[in-house]
């Protein structure tokens, strides 16, 4: 008969280990990019070292290094003495964000098919929760979740190289997908549709029907970049 070792309990008085912060300009860094994705900085705003100082708690010098790295990421445009303007979304911006997009995921949904098991329960499972949070008006998380659905099926292809693409217009999509949320609420519903039309194909194992939907789906943020959506 097999026992269960039985240690005896050591009781400390020492203090729990302070938990670590990261470095300061990772924290203004997040600070304004988090804050950059879900409007609370919409596009024309302009952000000074000193405010972002005083909101994170921490010095001018780690702000500097957190906006310079933004500028980079192209989410905002430094000027000098007087602070770091929030870059608006551009119609171009939307233009090869959608053509990138395109190339990706259409290609990626026809590698999908026939869809394994495991890829459609997890879609499922993302537009449940997308559902959920956008009946409670949590749009930005709604729109994580959106991008999550796409991204899912993109790795679904085993294409590493194509994965990390798509990973990087991730803020660029977050960024837009919030945007078109809060300016288009009526998209919200068709955006939801749309998903349950992609998953439903995938389902049938429709590849070209998948790749009509999406192509659809996207399609339409280029149209609202040429001004064609009111």
């Amino acid at each position: 008969m097999r026992t269960c070792c039985i240690y005896p309990v050591v009781m400390s008085s020492a203090p729990p280990a302070p938990v670590k912060q990261p470095p300061a300009a990772d924290r203004v860094y997040t600070h304004v990019k988090q804050g950059v994705l879900d409007r609370r900085y919409e596009g024309g705003t302009l952000l000074t070292e000193g405010e972002l100082a005083e909101a994170v708690g921490v010095s001018r010098t780690p702000v500097r290094e957190a906006l310079l790295r933004l500028e980079v990421e192209g989410l905002i445009k430094l000027y000098p003495k007087k602070g770091a303007l929030v870059l608006p979304v551009s119609a171009q911006e939307i233009a090869d964000v959608v053509e990138t997009r395109l190339l990706v995921e259409e290609h990626a949904l026809r590698k999908a098919v026939p869809a394994p098991p495991g890829l459609l329960e997890r879609l499922a499972e993302l537009l449940a929760r997308q559902k959920e949070q956008a009946a409670t008006g949590e749009l930005a998380e709604a729109a994580v979740t959106d991008r999550c659905f796409h991204a899912e099926i993109v790795r679904s292809g085993g294409n590493e190289i194509l994965s990390r693409l798509y990973d990087q217009l991730r803020d660029r999509q977050l960024r837009m997908g919030v945007a078109i949320m809060h300016s288009h609420p009526d998209r919200i519903a068709k955006g939801l549709a749309e998903h349950e039309e992609i998953l439903r194909a995938l389902r049938s194992g429709d590849a070209e029907e998948a790749v009509a939907i999406v192509h659809r789906h996207i399609g339409w943020f280029s149209h609202l970049a040429r001004g064609e959506v009111r």
